[in-house]
């Protein structure tokens, strides 16, 4: 079946449609809810909460704009609705300071320099963050957020945001570092 296909056969409760979309988008989906947790088994939790939703609001898909898109963003809002919850009963936030000795100005002009790492190696280093540094990277750097939007999204003022990727940089930049034994894995845009 194609994807309108597909979608109408879903909005009818096909479950056969239904299995066909968990298995055509699922590993994808699971990829998203992999940047968003702490362990494999978190993520299928979010992966199954997710289809969930999806099966009971596909009638709301209008078919106009990316099908995969909307899926997406239903994985990111859940992803990010399960961390405001977690960090909420932490009272994580809470203690976020804007440290005015971390350098925030121009870090969005930057890019880790990944040709000597893979992407999988990426992809851990960034789940090993803490959970504020790694919510705003992924935000930043996979969803394209601003800072202001990522400040809206998790509860966080936009300086927050800018001091938390800052930070988490710095973490991604020595954990690069320590695999490539280059000293600087950060490069500006330009010089590439």
């Amino acid at each position: 079946m194609n994807d309108s296909q597909l979608i109408l056969a879903c909005k009818k409760q096909d479950r056969r449609a239904q299995k066909e979309l968990y298995e055509t988008y699922g590993p994808k989906m699971m990829g998203v809810c992999l940047r968003y947790t702490n362990d494999t088994d978190s993520a299928r939790d979010l992966l199954h909460d997710g289809f969930i939703q999806i099966f009971t609001q596909i009638g709301s898909f209008s078919g106009r704009g990316s099908f995969e898109g909307w899926l997406k963003r239903i994985f990111v809002n859940l992803a990010l609705n399960n961390f405001r919850r977690e960090n909420q009963e932490k009272k994580m936030f809470d203690s976020f300071t804007y440290d005015q000795t971390v350098d925030t100005t121009g870090e969005d002009d930057d890019f880790f320099d990944w040709t000597d790492i893979t992407r999988d190696d990426l992809l851990d280093m960034i789940r090993e963050l803490p959970s504020g540094y790694k919510a705003v990277v992924n935000l930043f750097i996979f969803e394209e957020m601003s800072h202001r939007e990522i400040g809206e999204a998790l509860g966080i003022s936009e300086t927050a945001s800018r001091s938390q990727y800052s930070r988490a940089k710095a973490l991604l930049k020595k954990k690069i570092t320590a695999i490539t034994g280059k000293n600087n894995p950060l490069k500006k845009q330009n010089e590439r």
